[in-house]
C-alpha cells in the first residue's frame, strides 16, 4: 500500500473520552434545563461540534452551556482520559517508520492538545487541525484538506481514521482512504453503514493493513 500520511480523529478514536464527554453533557444539560438525561439521550450529541449539539437543546442558551461544558470537561480531563488499547505502541511504530501523522478533530485545538499530552501522544503528530482552525467542520472536507496541505501530502496517499460517520464522510469528501474503528461508542455496525475502506478491531490492525 502506498499510504504515507495518516490522519486521526481524536476523541473515541485514539483516546477514550466517552465517559468524560457523557459526564460533561449530563452536568451541562441538567444544570441548564433542569431535566435528567441518560446515556441514550446523550449519544446523538457525540461527534458534531459542541455548539451544534447544544443548539439542538436550546439555541438561546447554547453559548452559556458551552462555557459550562468546557469548564467541567477541562476540570475532569485527567481523571477520565486514557488511550485505547494498542494506540500508543501503534502510533510510535508508525512514527518510527516515517509516516506523517496528523490529528483532525472537532475539538478546539487547546483541548485536543491537552488530551494528547495526558496520554503521551502529543510529540508523535506533525499537525493538529482543531475546530478553531477551520471554517467548516467534518464531514466537510476542509479540515482534512487543511491537514494534507500542512503536511504537503496528496489525498491519494492518505487515510482518515475515525469513530464517527463525520470522519468517514469527510474522508470520502476529501478523496482519501478511510478506516473506521470498531470500538466506536455508537457501534461498529452504525459506522460500517458509511462504508469505510477498512474497519479496525484494534488500532494495531493499521500495521497489518499498511504492511508495516
Amino acid at each position: 500500500m502506498s499510504i504515507r500520511t495518516i490522519l486521526f480523529d481524536l476523541d473515541g478514536t485514539l483516546i477514550d473520552t466517552n465517559e468524560l464527554i457523557i459526564s460533561s453533557f449530563k452536568h451541562t444539560l441538567e444544570k441548564h434545563t433542569g431535566k435528567v438525561y441518560d446515556r441514550a439521550d446523550i449519544l446523538p450529541f457525540i461527534g458534531p461540534p459542541l455548539i451544534d449539539s447544544l443548539r439542538q437543546v436550546d439555541a438561546d442558551q447554547a453559548e452559556e452551556m458551552m462555557a459550562t461544558y468546557r469548564a467541567h470537561n477541562l476540570e475532569n480531563h485527567e481523571e477520565f482520559v486514557v488511550a485505547y488499547p494498542t494506540v500508543v505502541d501503534t502510533i510510535q511504530t508508525l512514527k518510527s517508520e516515517g509516516y506523517q501523522l496528523g490529528i483532525v478533530t472537532t475539538k478546539i485545538r487547546d483541548t485536543a492538545e491537552l488530551g494528547l499530552k495526558i496520554t503521551g501522544l502529543y510529540d508523535a503528530f506533525n499537525c493538529i487541525i482543531g475546530l478553531d482552525d477551520v471554517t467548516n467542520a467534518k464531514p466537510h472536507p476542509e479540515p482534512i484538506i487543511k491537514a494534507l496541505t500542512a503536511l504537503d501530502a496528496h489525498p491519494q496517499y492518505a487515510m482518515m481514521v475515525g469513530d464517527n460517520y463525520h470522519d468517514i464522510e469527510a474522508g470520502h469528501n476529501a478523496g482519501v482512504k478511510t478506516a473506521g474503528v470498531a470500538w466506536s461508542v455508537k457501534g461498529e455496525s452504525a459506522l460500517a453503514a458509511y462504508e469505510p475502506d477498512y474497519m479496525l478491531k484494534e488500532m494495531k490492525d493499521l500495521l497489518t493493513i499498511l504492511e508495516v
